[in-house]
């Protein structure tokens, strides 16, 4: 089970982030502006991947998660192969709303799933593995999606890629099962108004969500730019391009992500606190490295630079949401990971993507192809930020944590 909720995972980034690297040739065959690009990497997906989110993920805290996941995986498949059909920028932002109206259902379900079945002490891990997903299926769609567009075109990569998760989702419906079955749980299920109510007497939960959101600002912004700007800032093919990043995301990613569950758990024995104080002091250590790999003028440099803050910056992924499982009862989990998610994605993938188009396109007059490595350069203060809400979050997080 665990396997094939990693497997849709990485097809849910997959499809995700794609256009990160498909923004070049798109940008040009549809003539569209860095700002207007960051509005589909970001708000496009954003606006509906957050708000159905909670409505779904409170569906999954009383009813089958196996056939809400396995509906959501096929929603957003067949939307990401819709995508390769767009003549025009509104019709490519519709599709992507689409996208995030499936995806709103793949995850919270999955978080409690594997919470279920891992015991506290090696939550972590658990979900440190299945977040494997973001590195694995962010540099398979970066590197996919530049041989194909370079082969083929920009359209036949969604294509193909929306058509490997509509004949994945029998085979996941098959193999993943919900120990609860498909039987209505009303005796536990609990109301919207009673989560948010347990959730504000847990203000480790907020401090959680925000700076994991401050991070994501920068993650998910240089997930979708990072592709362009080694393109415009170094010259490189969009090929080279994908294959340079997508090694350094695949590599740094895996590395990070379990460290950061593997050293949780285990500092965790002596304070529920390192759940978030490991992150935090990973973010202090990202940006240096950003601001040297960004700054620098020669391509193997930028590259062998970006892989520490590449690994650092993902270190936050287990520890956090096995934190967040563990603030609240079981039958609450989906909804406080559904909320979560939507304060996460809202801010991160909401606001950073477009802010960084929206700051390049500002910039271009001075800076001309020079302008988004400028523009990636400030978006490192929002770590800042993250280090500073998950410090707190360290402080407060053993006395919020659920004993049940």
């Amino acid at each position: 089970m665990m396997a094939m909720l990693l497997i849709a995972y990485t097809l849910n980034f997959i499809d995700r982030q794609i256009i990160g690297i498909l923004a070049v040739p798109i940008k040009t065959d549809l003539q569209l502006s860095d700002a207007q690009l960051g509005l589909m990497g970001g708000l496009a997906f954003a606006l509906f991947y957050t708000g159905l989110g909670i409505p779904i993920a409170m569906l999954a805290d009383r009813r089958d998660r196996s056939k809400i996941m396995t509906a959501a995986l096929a929603v957003w498949s067949l939307m990401t192969a819709l995508c390769g059909l767009a003549q025009n920028f509104w019709q490519l932002f519709a599709c992507r709303l689409g996208v995030g109206v499936g995806e709103a259902g793949g995850v919270a379900p999955a978080y409690t799933l594997i919470a279920d079945i891992f015991p506290p002490e090696r939550r972590a891990r658990a979900l440190a593995l299945y977040s494997f997903g973001i590195p694995i299926g962010s540099a398979t769609g970066i590197v996919f999606g530049g041989v194909i567009a370079t082969l083929i075109d920009w359209r036949s990569a969604f294509f193909i890629v929306g058509a490997l998760g509509l004949l994945l989702a029998p085979v996941f419906r098959k193999y993943v099962r919900d120990p609860r079955g498909d039987r209505p749980v009303t005796a536990q299920a609990v109301s919207l108004r009673t989560v948010l109510a347990t959730l504000l007497a847990k203000p480790s939960f907020w401090l959680l969500s925000l700076g994991a959101a401050c991070s994501s600002m920068m993650g998910y912004g240089l997930f979708f730019w990072l592709p362009s700007f080694f393109v415009r800032s170094f010259g490189i093919s969009l090929l080279d391009a994908s294959l340079g990043y997508g090694a350094i995301l695949l590599v740094a990613g895996l590395a990070g992500i379990w460290i950061g569950g593997a050293l949780s758990d285990r500092l965790a024995t002596r304070s529920k606190g390192y759940y978030a104080l490991v992150p935090a002091l990973a973010f202090v250590g990202t940006i240096p490295f950003y601001a040297l790999g960004i700054s620098a003028h020669s391509l193997v440099a930028s590259l062998l630079l970006l892989l520490v803050p590449t690994a650092l910056g993902l270190v936050w992924l287990g520890p956090v949401i096995a934190a967040v499982q563990a603030v609240v009862p079981a039958p609450m989990r989906s909804t406080t990971s559904a909320i979560f998610l939507f304060v996460n994605n809202l801010i991160g993938i909401g606001i950073g993507t477009p802010a960084i188009g929206w700051i390049s396109d500002h910039l271009k007059v001075r800076y001309g192809d020079e302008a988004l490595r400028y523009a990636i350069l400030s978006g490192t203060g929002f770590y800042v930020l993250a280090t500073a809400f998950l410090l707190l979050a360290a402080w407060r997080l053993p006395r919020d944590w659920h004993r049940g």
